[in-house]
């Protein structure tokens, strides 16, 4: 895992999560109540399985993986999908490929200008949210056993 996406990240900006969530058949109950909140990303490496979670005061998400190895992935609270995913690295960007029902459907995160950039995708809808690291870990140091 690149160091620097490793730690604490809290959300700036927010561009079309609505659209996103449309493209996953989530419902409009469910997406006024999701656009409205402000996200925490915590990114942590250990032993070589990453771990993302996506924090909110409506619902929590954990997405554990290794590199490189596909896995079976429950998208639970967003749009409870099963599927196939797949994270690899694309020069200094970390991208899923999601397979399931819904066609071009995955993420990439990177680091742009010290901040942590997160573009979701689905079906020709794209999402870009923009994290700052918390203060207190400017470092961008990965907790790793490898």
């Amino acid at each position: 895992m690149a160091a620097g996406l490793c730690g604490t990240w809290d959300m700036v900006s927010n561009v079309n999560f609505d659209g996103y969530m449309v493209a996953l058949g989530v419902s409009s109950t469910l997406r006024k109540a999701a656009v409205k909140l402000k996200q925490k990303k915590v990114i942590e490496e250990k032993g070589g399985v990453c771990c993302i979670k996506t924090l909110s005061a409506l619902r929590n998400y954990t997405c554990s993986f290794t590199v490189g190895h596909q896995f079976d992935e429950v998208t639970k609270g967003l749009d409870n999908q099963r599927l196939k995913s797949l994270v690899r690295w694309e020069g200094e960007k970390l991208v899923c490929e999601q397979i399931g029902q819904k066609q071009n459907r995955g993420w990439a995160h990177w680091i742009e200008d010290g901040k942590l950039q997160l573009e979701l995708f689905c079906e020709g809808q794209v999402c870009r949210q923009v994290f700052r690291k918390k203060e207190s870990e400017k470092d961008g140091s990965c907790k790793s056993d490898s």
